[in-house]
C-alpha cells in the first residue's frame, strides 16, 4: 500500500502541490479590504477566450469628462501563481483607474502557474489585446457586433498598458512583442507602457535582494515559520500577497511559474538573462516604471530601467521613498495612490500626441 500524498510545495496557503503530482487551489481567502466602489466608475465582466474560458472585467467612469476616453490594459499581479481580476485589491485599482484617469479600464485573467506553466501567462494577455483590435474592427465594420460599451466614446488609438508586479512583467514581453507602434493591432494603438514594480528574476541576487529592506510586516523567520502553515492566518494577507520581502516566497514563485528544469534566469522571468534575447535592436514603446523605495526588488528594477536607457529605449524611472511591494493596490486611493495616478496621467498625456 502506496504512502499518502503529501504537500512538497505550498504558495501562500492558496496554492498547494502534492507529492502525487495532485494541485489545490483554495477560494476561501479572508481579504482584509473590502470592495471599494463609491459609483464613480461602472463595470461588467466578459468573456475573451472560448478556449480557456477567460474572462476580463471592463471598467468606465459614470460620468465621463471627454467625449473620447483612453484605453487601460490592466495585468494583475500574484507571482504568476496567485491572483484575479475578482480580488478586491485588483477591483478597487481598476475601479480607481478608470475614475481617476478618465478612461476605459479592461482587466483580463490569464491561466495561472503550476496548473499552466509559463508561457501560458505571456500568451492570454496578447490574446485579449487581439479581443479588442476585434471589437474595434467589429464596430468600424458598420455590420453590427462588438461590445456596446467600446461603441462610442472611446479612442482606439490611446490604448496604455499596465501591469502591476509579475503583470508588470507581462507588460514588459508585450511591449517587446507589440513593437513601437503596434503595427500588428491596428485600428488599435498602443502608446506606452507603465510597469509597477515588475516582477523579474534572476538566479544572482542583486544587494536589496540579499539584505532586504526593512519591511514593516515581513521578516524571513516568519516566513520560514508559516511557509507550510496556512499563511493568511498566521502573518495575513497583505504579508502574503505583498511580502515579496525575501527571496524564499520569490523563488517559490519561480520554481512554481517556470518551464520545469528552468531557472529564474529564463528569459521569460530574466529580460537580461544569458539567454535572454538582446533588446537593443527593439523598437519599443515609450515605458514607465514605478517602484517602491523599500522593495527587495528596487535594485532589480532599477536597473532593468537603467539598461533599457542605456539601449537608448525611453525609459522614465520613479521611486516611492519608503513604500513597499503593492502599495498602489493595497490601497489604490491613498495619499501616494494620487501620486501615482499623477505620474500615470502626466506618461500619457506626454504620449498621446
Amino acid at each position: 500500500m502506496g504512502s499518502l500524498a503529501h504537500v512538497i510545495e505550498d504558495c501562500l496557503g492558496i496554492v498547494q502541490v502534492y507529492s502525487d503530482g495532485s494541485i489545490s487551489r483554495t477560494e476561501n481567502i479572508n481579504f482584509p479590504m473590502k470592495v471599494h466602489d463609491d459609483g464613480s466608475s461602472v463595470w461588467k465582466d466578459t468573456l475573451y477566450d472560448t478556449k480557456h474560458n477567460l474572462h476580463l472585467r471592463l471598467y468606465k467612469p459614470s460620468h465621463p469628462s471627454s467625449t473620447k476616453l483612453p484605453i487601460i490594459y490592466f495585468f494583475h499581479g500574484g507571482g504568476f501563481c496567485v491572483a484575479s481580476r475578482t480580488w478586491p485589491n485588483c477591483h478597487n485599482s481598476c475601479l480607481r483607474l478608470a475614475s481617476g484617469l478618465q478612461a476605459v479600464v479592461v482587466a483580463p485573467d490569464y491561466r495561472l502557474a503550476p496548473e499552466h506553466r509559463l508561457p501560458a501567462a505571456y500568451i492570454d494577455p496578447v490574446t485579449a489585446v487581439k479581443w479588442l483590435k476585434n471589437q474595434a474592427l467589429l464596430l468600424n465594420s458598420g455590420g453590427g457586433g462588438g461590445d456596446e460599451w467600446l461603441k462610442d466614446g472611446v479612442d482606439f488609438e490611446k490604448v496604455f498598458i499596465v501591469g502591476d508586479s509579475s503583470g508588470g512583467n507581462l507588460a514588459h514581453h508585450q511591449a517587446v512583442e507589440l513593437r513601437r507602434g503596434s503595427p500588428d493591432l491596428a485600428p488599435v494603438r498602443v502608446r506606452g507602457y507603465v510597469l509597477m514594480a515588475p516582477f523579474f528574476g534572476g538566479t544572482v541576487r542583486t544587494k536589496s535582494e540579499a539584505e532586504g529592506p526593512p519591511e514593516q510586516f515581513l521578516n524571513i523567520e516568519v516566513l520560514e515559520r508559516s511557509i507550510y502553515s496556512n499563511i493568511l492566518d498566521s502573518i495575513g494577507y497583505q504579508t502574503a500577497i505583498y511580502g515579496f520581502g525575501r527571496t524564499k516566497i520569490v523563488s517559490r514563485f519561480w520554481r512554481l511559474s517556470v518551464p520545469i528544469g528552468s531557472t529564474a534566469d529564463h528569459p521569460l522571468a530574466n529580460p537580461f538573462g544569458p539567454s535572454s534575447p538582446n533588446l537593443e535592436g527593439a523598437l519599443l514603446d515609450p515605458i514607465l516604471v514605478l517602484v517602491g523605495g523599500n522593495e527587495v526588488m528596487k535594485d532589480r528594477i532599477e536597473d532593468y530601467a537603467k539598461r533599457l536607457k542605456d539601449l537608448g529605449k525611453e525609459v522614465d524611472y520613479v521611486e516611492f521613498k519608503g513604500e513597499e511591494h503593492g502599495f498602489f493596490l493595497l490601497d489604490p486611493f491613498s495619499e501616494v495612490a494620487n501620486r501615482v495616478l499623477h505620474e500615470i496621467k502626466q506618461f500619457m498625456s506626454k504620449n498621446s500626441i
